[in-house]
Order: C-alpha cells, then structure tokens, then sequence
C-alpha cells in the first residue's frame, strides 16, 4: 500500500542518506560549530538553546579570566615597581629612578661647597680662588645666621629680629658700596652669600656665652677676636672675587662695622 523506503528515498528531508540532523539555515555559525547546521550536534532546539547560552557563557567567562588576569599582572608590575624603589630615607640619597638627581641637588644644596666655603672661612689665612663664589647658595648662610640667633637664645638674649633686620639692613649697604667701588660688580645674592659664611666665627662666640657668658673682659677680646676674624675672611673673598687688590682697607671698614653689631647683640641684651 504504502512504500515508507521510497518516499523516504525520494524525500529530500529523508534521514536515510545521512544521520545528521536537518539543516534549515546555514549561517556563519555553521562553520564555527563544526557540524554544518543551526543546531548542535545533540539536536534538538533546546539543546541548542542551551549550547547558545552555555557558549556565552563560556565566552562571557573567557573575557572575565582575561581581564582579571591582565588586573593581577598589572597589580604585580606596580607592586614590583614599589617593592624595588626602597626606602623612604634613601630620597635624601642618590637612589631612586635610574638618573634622578637626590632631593639635595633640586633644592639647589651641595653640602660639599658648603663644606669648603666654610672651612675657607675658618683658614682665613689659606688662598682663595676668584671661583669660590661661582656657586652662590644661601642653604649655608640660612643655617649659620639660624644657629647664630640659637645660641643666643640659649644664652637668654632672644634676638632673632635684630640679627635678620642688621644682616638685610648691612647687606643691601655693603652691596650698593661693593657695586660703586668695583668695575666689574656683584649681585645681591653673593653678597649676602659672602656675609652670611663669614659669620660662622660668631656663631662661635655666641657658644662660649652660653656657658661662662662674655659680659666680661675676656669675652670682650673675644669679641674683638671674631670681628677681625669675620672681617678678613669677608674682605679676602671680596678682594679675590672682585680683583679690588688695591681697595682691601675700603672693602673691610664697612664689612667690620656690620661685624660688630652682630658682636654688640652677642655681648648686651637689647632693652625692650
């Protein structure tokens, strides 16, 4: 009556000529799945409704993995990079980044020419180079003229305002003389670079009066002492600076009155 092998010979959906499942749409899909239709090879449309949904799954997985495994490895390069860079001490050093230059040299502070300006000051009779002042700083002079008004606060005569007021009022002074006597000039800056390096004797002086106090003949020719002291060494780097050879007397007069200001607020107290 009814021959089901020829109908489903000549069927075109007949299953007889392959076992695959039937193949409505052939999408881009088709290629990536492998068995060259719409549905999985499990077959049926809820097994590829979950084989959709579990291959985004799987995809939605695959970028989660990737983005997390990029945020640990960019975690551990800034976490080596930290690790690496040392203490926090070691940026007052020459460590750190490779080439950066230490905290000192941003700040414009060379503790080796201050060192040698000031043992330049403390020889006053050794030679001094017309170079010495090329390298003008004023870290030194602010740390000799701290440590002068420190003493003396020590000492019971606080004085921070007349020390600051006569080393600005005798700087500008000597700097306008300097500028009229000499032919080639000098700025502000070394001037009160010079000045300022050449006070450490006081800083001395205002020493001994914490102790035995130097309102008393010996602490006069102390005094008398750290004047001429400051003022030879100021005066020998102004001459050697300025080539002013024939004008040294001129030179140190006024540099050995602002001297001895400083050397008169080291003896007495200024009344209030």
């Amino acid at each position: 009556m009814f021959n089901q092998n020829a109908y489903s010979s000549n069927s075109p959906y007949g299953a007889s000529s392959s076992s695959e499942p039937l193949a409505f749409y052939s999408g881009p899909s088709s290629s990536n799945s492998g068995a060259g239709g719409y549905y999985s090879q499990a077959g049926g449309p809820s097994n590829s409704a979950g084989g959709g949904s579990g291959s985004g799954s799987g995809g939605y997985g695959a970028s989660g993995s990737m983005g997390s495994m990029g945020t640990m490895s960019g975690a551990g390069r800034v976490g080596s990079m930290l690790a690496g860079e040392g203490r926090w001490w070691e940026a007052f050093g020459t460590g750190g980044f490779e080439g950066e230059p230490s905290l000192m040299e941003e700040l414009g502070i060379n503790p080796t020419h201050i060192l040698h300006k000031a043992l330049t000051v403390l020889n006053p009779l050794s030679k001094v180079e017309s170079t010495i002042m090329d390298d003008a700083d004023m870290a030194g002079p602010f740390v000799f003229c701290f440590a002068f008004a420190f003493v003396l606060l020590l000492s019971g005569k606080p004085q921070f305002s007349y020390i600051y007021g006569v080393g600005l009022l005798g700087t500008m002074s000597i700097y306008t003389l300097l500028n009229l006597m000499s032919e080639n000039g000098i700025d502000a800056y070394r001037t009160a670079s010079v000045l300022g390096y050449c006070l450490l004797p006081m800083v001395g002086l205002g020493g001994v009066g914490i102790g035995v106090g130097i309102d008393h003949v010996i602490g006069y020719v102390l005094s008398i002492i750290s004047v001429v002291w400051c003022t030879y060494s100021a005066s020998t780097i102004f001459v050697a600076v300025l080539h002013m050879d024939h004008q040294r007397l001129l030179v140190a007069y006024p540099v050995g009155m602002l001297y001895g200001c400083f050397a008169l607020l080291s003896i007495f107290q200024v009344a209030k």
